[in-house]
């Protein structure tokens, strides 16, 4: 047993102050009190406890390309979304299976460090640079479960049904490493993918659709209406403004339109991007129960548009946060653009906010966390358990804003203006990860990392 003190632990209806937490030796909350304890503190530390963020939305390989897509052409040809993809498919075309370990191990010890305690690994580099099945077809999805093993962060791989290049065009060359060519060797993929998470204690799997313009729309709704809501179904959806038009074009409905006519959404559906939504999927979306997925960072650099955030939250609709490409791994400036950007463009400064909860901090937590673990097949929605993983990004109680703060605004401050330099450490599955890159496990992570980048000629 390890017991930790802190000076507060967020639980869904407040600060607990102080918070005596005790774990078991395989992480999981034995107790939670104010009050002191007669068995010793092992861990005494002056910090605010909140609940560990959720990753709903990563490609790891993609971190390798974070920051080298922003020199951009001084001709007439446009940069955007689909000429980056391009540059990231090069970056696909490349990594042989150690280079994608030892970039997801970089990648995943980062999203520790920053406070994720589980991410959702939306996984289509599947085959080799050939585009031809590896002996062991879930030999990608084995390295990134390894990858997060090491780093220390529960993981729900996602292993991508991956089949067309648009909507009703054949996959092109540059995507030959993700395809699968009909629905029954993605569920052999899928099943082979399961397997390789029992090797590790928190890792599972879920479905999921690379979006309607890379999977027969009609399949998809096969596959949707098959789902059993034990799992999360995961689909990329309407990010582009081209990509809706194609979808008129093809399907003679919108993405979302079309979804929510033919797939039955629920609970379990994780909508990511949604970005370009009339007021109709709008509310139809909240009115199933599905989520949507929000990646700001990425969102923002790729200039995907922006996701109608508050007519989402009037329709009380569920979403969650994810970092996609990883041009940003901080999970609060994640909540802070995703903020802004509607204080922006409907000059108000109540984003976060409902009828119930006024508290913008208290807000955006119960939202991320209820739909970030939903994401993850994770259903309980209470920040900190008895019996539950220990799971808990640590602040610094000394910071100066923090320490000066009353409890009213305590949560508040740290959401909206902490960064990570007051980030003292994460505890995942009830072990300390201290915020440093001088420990030693760190620096080796690091340097195969660079050795990687290296070998890949990147940087």
């Amino acid at each position: 047993m390890v017991t930790y003190k802190f000076s507060g632990l967020l639980q869904n209806d407040g600060w607990l102050i102080p918070a005596y937490v005790s774990v078991d030796d395989q992480g999981k909350i034995i107790s939670i009190s104010n009050q002191p304890i007669t068995t010793p503190v092992d861990f005494d530390l002056n910090v605010y406890a909140l609940p560990g963020f959720q990753n709903a939305h990563s490609h790891a390989f993609q971190y390798a390309m974070a920051g080298l897509a922003e020199i951009h052409s001084t001709t007439q040809t446009p940069d955007d979304f689909w000429s980056w993809r391009e540059a990231m498919y090069q970056v696909a075309l490349k990594v042989n299976p150690d280079h994608v370990e030892s970039i997801a191990t970089m990648l995943y010890s980062e999203m520790i460090r920053h406070g994720y305690t589980h991410v959702a690994e939306f996984h289509y580099l599947h085959h080799d640079q050939n585009g031809k099945p590896y002996d062991h077809l879930a030999e990608m999805g084995e390295r990134l479960v390894s990858a997060a093993k090491n780093a220390g962060i529960g993981i729900t791989l996602l292993p991508v049904f991956y089949q067309r290049g648009g909507f009703g065009k054949p996959a092109t060359e540059n995507q030959r490493r993700f395809i699968s060519t009909d629905a029954q060797k993605y569920f052999t993929l899928l099943e082979k993918s399961t397997a390789v998470c029992k090797h590790y204690q928190h890792a599972q799997t879920g479905i999921a659709m690379h979006s309607l313009r890379g999977v027969e729309p009609e399949i998809v709704k096969e596959i949707a209406l098959q789902s059993s809501s034990e799992i999360p179904f995961h689909i990329h959806i309407s990010e582009q403004l081209s990509e809706v038009e194609s979808s008129l074009s093809y399907l003679g409905k919108r993405p979302v339109e079309w979804m929510l006519e033919n797939c039955n959404l629920k609970s379990h559906f994780h909508l990511v991007h949604a970005t370009h939504l009339t007021q109709n999927e709008v509310e139809g979306i909240a009115n199933s129960g599905a989520h949507v997925v929000l990646c700001p960072s990425t969102e923002g650099n790729l200039g995907d548009g922006i996701f109608p955030f508050i007519d989402f939250r009037n329709a009380n609709g569920k979403w969650s946060i994810g970092t996609d490409s990883h041009i940003g791994l901080n999970p609060f400036e994640e909540l802070r653009l995703l903020d802004y950007g509607q204080r922006l463009i409907s000059h108000k400064r109540n984003t976060f906010y409902s009828r119930e909860q006024g508290d913008a901090g208290m807000f955006a937590l119960h939202a991320v966390t209820a739909g970030g673990r939903k994401a993850m097949n994770q259903n309980d929605a209470v920040f900190f358990k008895e019996g539950n993983f220990l799971d808990t990004v640590l602040i610094s109680a000394d910071s100066p804003l923090v320490c000066s703060s009353s409890v009213k605004n305590l949560l508040s401050t740290i959401v909206y203006s902490s960064d990570i330099s007051q980030q003292y450490g994460t505890i995942s599955k009830g072990k300390l990860f201290m915020n440093s890159v001088e420990n030693e496990s760190y620096v080796k992570v690091k340097e195969n990392f660079q050795k990687c980048l290296n070998d890949l000629g990147l940087r």
